[in-house]
């Protein structure tokens, strides 16, 4: 009996062990069952964020090799050199759009078949601190004496070099033999991407979770790395790796971004897989820049963003704000402050339209008004009218008054200083009437606008000051009046989304360091589309980005963008009549026609005068009336002249009778050898045609020396003209400036560049100024063909000459003569053969050793 005992324990322990077994495999064989399937779709984030960061890591413990900046590239200019593959390629647009967000100075080329190079140094210095390919498989297949040159240059320099992959078959493409030790496989559709955190590219960039999905194109290149000196940036799974010839891994992760830290050859290199579509690769674009221009070209890491809501009493019954919609407001603002520092809504105003709306709605009204404090406010018109409608400025200013009488009365704010015209109606254009009223009324140190200099593209807004008003660029979001309900944003909520992650918003704050954001009344009221999207928003940027966001009241976000921008404070003033928008918030009394057609810009003491007197016979010519201060001449565009505006300059000119032959035409002489007045006037009046006339340039600087001494200059009576051009650089102040008045305008080669810059040759004509004064009749004749005027004027019968004056004249009714003043036509006493030979282009000057004064006039 005891055997027979211990033989059912045995047994029973036999199969509690079995059982045992059999639970542990089918728990195991569930668990690889359930593992493995997991594989195949994709692993969880926990596995995949282990997977890249496993793949992160650079090889043969090279990180430290790669993780500093590069050393500033301080012999080469700060100008990007970008090899695109035409003009109208889409990716070459795209990197030159990004260059010009950031404010970065860029020269395109046309990428030779046969790689040649443009000249890459000058005066012994480098002209680009960082070449762009927009297909690296044209540096790649470069004839080796144009890429010994261009890697030789790399080296000196310390330019590195980026490169867009452009996608071939799905097979492995291979480059060692060209110095590449990497393999690409092109054509791809690619899912799940992660930026590498160890690479020394990153700076606007952070490095974030696993971004999971797929990512937009199947025409992705990834690359398999078989040297140390390449380290990964940004990874990415292959969808169908197995259809690969030869097939690539299943499930792992590959390189959409590599950088060659310059290891083998001195040179760093960035190459992307793909174009700039997905958002992950234009932001480390912008890195790749900062990094291998030694931070010369980046951005900052600062933002400063304010968002106006405009209109916050103005909206059709439905689309306004009840107290839920206020009180969301309020906590939206807290939310932010959370993310953004200081962040403050700024709410605009037109009084008249308060309580305006439903019970609820003026509910709604009633509480913004309570927490008036909470908020920052700012002006538009009291009845919301344009300003540019009226021409009275004290109708304007009963306007703002009313406004601002409403405001005091509930508790508004009215010190911030800041306001935003309806429509930005008069902003710019500008209206002289709204600034003077502004600054009376309100104070007004600064407003926006989304016009200067046009609404698109949007990188190019700029900042100007005027009236020492500061107008600042602003911006738009995608929400406007009617953007309501997030089902129906135009092109699907979706469209809205895309924006905000990785899209046009993200970038516009990415790209602006301040930002002033344009929403309105009703994208804060039904879906709160304004809330769900700076909310959004700035989750956003805090996850990708290193940026700090922050708010700064307007008045003191002026001066800050002032701080960064001082080039901006100038406007430059465009033609209102080329820009549909710019005619739509222009007053109707005003007309283009009133703005020149044709600037004879000098030199003076070459006969311009002489010239403006002939131009004005023709009786298809208009010449602008006398300046009380310059005479004949406005001096618009040379001066600050200029900073009264367009309008000032317009009134100068009448309105043609008939603006299609009338020619309207001003005379300034100191326009030729002015830095600035070549492109102010090509930004107002492109199509303008230019009249300069040129003289021997050592008579010009001897004629304007004895047009100061009959002026009785004291430097020019004290000094002789072999003094003044002689004169070395330890001389008096007032001997040097009269020195360069005589010779500056006499650099010829230098000033028509200049203007050449600007306007195409065939807008230029150069008249022989000795010939228009023997022989003004041909000349004259020359210069109506130029102009194309439909009525040919006689010259050879309506000029005379004076021989008493020594210079013809126009002739009158019963043989009178009208000349020019007896300041023109002056007998000066002749140079002599010393000056002569001094000025000569063989002489010198001994007593200074200085070079010839010949010389000075062509070259600086």
């Amino acid at each position: 009996m005891t055997f027979v005992r211990k033989l059912h324990r045995r047994f029973r322990r036999t199969v509690l062990l079995l059982a045992t077994l059999c639970t542990v495999s089918v728990v195991l064989s569930a668990y690889y069952l359930y593992a493995g399937s997991r594989r195949e779709s994709g692993p969880a984030d926990a596995d995949a964020e282990g997977a890249c960061g496993a793949a992160r890591q650079p090889p043969h413990g090279q990180a430290a090799a790669g993780s500093g900046r590069l050393p500033r590239a301080s012999s080469a200019d700060p100008t990007v050199l970008v090899f695109v593959e035409s003009q109208y390629s889409a990716l070459g647009q795209d990197i030159v759009a990004v260059l010009e967000s950031g404010r970065f100075q860029y020269h395109t080329e046309i990428a030779p078949g046969k790689g040649d190079l443009p000249a890459l140094t000058e005066n012994a210095k480098g002209k680009y601190i960082l070449i762009i390919y927009e297909n690296i498989l044209k540096y790649v297949h470069m004839d080796a004496w144009n890429r010994s040159l261009l890697d030789k240059y790399c080296v000196e320099y310390g330019v590195g070099v980026i490169g867009f992959h452009k996608a071939g078959d799905k097979s492995a493409q291979s480059f060692p033999g060209r110095g590449f030790p990497f393999s690409a496989h092109g054509n791809l559709a690619v899912r799940d991407c992660c930026i590498n955190p160890q690479s020394p590219l990153l700076h606007v960039t952070k490095s974030s979770k696993l971004d999971k999905g797929s990512l937009p194109g199947t025409d992705w290149t990834v690359f398999q790395i078989n040297h140390s000196a390449y380290q990964p940036v940004i990874f990415a799974k292959v969808k169908t790796p197995e259809n690969l010839s030869p097939p690539l891994s299943k499930g792992a992760f590959y390189a959409t971004v590599i950088h060659d830290r310059g290891l083998h050859d001195g040179i760093q290199r960035v190459l992307f897989g793909d174009n700039l579509s997905f958002w992950l690769h234009k932001l480390i674009f912008l890195d790749a820049v900062s990094f291998l221009s030694g931070d010369r070209l980046t951005l900052s890491l600062d933002r400063y963003v304010l968002v106006d809501i405009d209109d916050i009493f103005v909206g059709k019954e439905g689309t306004r704000m009840n107290v839920k919609d206020v009180k969301a407001l309020l906590e939206t603002q807290n939310l932010l402050r959370a993310q953004i520092t200081n962040f403050t809504f700024n709410l605009g105003f037109s009084g008249k339209f308060y309580h305006t709306g439903s019970e609820e709605e003026d509910a709604g009204d009633d509480l913004l008004l309570r927490s008036a404090a909470q908020f920052w406010w700012f002006p538009h018109m009291w009845s919301h009218m344009q300003p540019h409608l009226f021409h009275n400025e004290s109708a304007l200013m009963e306007q703002m008054a009313l406004n601002k009488k409403f405001a005091t009365e509930h508790g508004i704010p009215t010190h911030m200083g800041y306001a935003v015209a309806p429509h930005h109606s008069g902003v710019y254009p500008v209206h002289g009437q709204l600034y003077e009223a502004w600054k009376k009324v309100w104070g007004i140190q600064v407003t926006s606008t989304e016009e200067y200099p046009h609404l698109k593209p949007a990188r190019h807004r700029r900042g100007f000051v005027h009236k020492n008003i500061m107008v600042l660029p602003r911006q738009t979001c995608g929400l406007f009046t009617h953007t309501i309900f997030y089902q129906e944003y135009p092109g699907g909520p979706r469209e809205l989304d895309n924006s905000i992650q990785g899209g046009e918003l993200f970038f516009t704050v990415l790209l602006n360091p301040i930002s002033i954001f344009m929403t309105h009344l009703s994208n804060y009221g039904n879906d709160r589309l304004g809330s769900y999207t700076f909310v959004n928003l700035a989750n956003f940027v805090q996850s990708w980005t290193n940026l700090r966001l922050q708010t700064l009241p307007p008045a003191q976000l002026a001066h800050k963008y002032f701080e960064l921008f001082p080039e901006q404070r100038d406007p430059l003033w465009q033609n209102p009549c080329d820009d549909k928008r710019h005619r739509d918030i222009w007053s109707k009394e005003k007309t283009c026609d009133r703005l020149p057609k044709f600037l004879v810009i000098g030199p003076q003491k070459t006969g311009t005068t002489a010239l403006y007197l002939f131009l004005a016979m023709h009786p298809s010519i208009l010449s602008n009336s006398p300046s009380p201060k310059t005479l004949e001449e406005v001096q618009f565009f040379n001066r600050n002249n200029y900073h009264r505006g367009i309008d000032w300059y317009m009134d100068f000119f009448p309105v043609p009778s008939n603006a299609t032959t009338d020619l309207l035409f001003e005379k300034s002489a100191n326009y030729f050898h002015s830095e600035e007045a070549p492109r102010r006037a090509a930004s107002l009046v492109p199509k303008a045609k230019i009249i300069t006339i040129l003289i021997d340039p050592s008579d010009r600087a001897y004629s304007w020396y004895q047009h100061q001494r009959s002026h009785e200059d004291p430097t020019a009576l004290k000094f002789s003209f072999y003094q003044v051009i002689s004169a070395g650089p330890r001389a008096p102040a007032e001997l040097r400036a009269l020195q360069k008045r005589c010779l500056v305008p006499g650099w010829y080669a230098s000033h028509i560049e200049r203007w050449l810059v600007y306007f195409p040759p065939f807008q230029l004509l150069i008249i022989d100024g000795q010939q228009l004064r023997t022989d003004p009749a041909t000349v004259m004749d020359e210069v109506q063909k130029f102009l194309g005027v439909s009525r040919h004027y006689n010259y050879s019968e309506a000029l005379t000459f004076d021989s008493h004056k020594g210079f013809w004249c126009q002739l009158l009714e019963e043989g009178k003569t009208k000349c020019l003043g007896k300041s023109k036509g002056r007998k000066y006493p002749p140079m002599g053969p010393d000056l002569q030979a001094c000025l000569s282009p063989s002489g010198t000057i001994k007593r200074t050793g200085w070079p010839t004064a010949r010389c000075l006039f062509f070259t600086r």
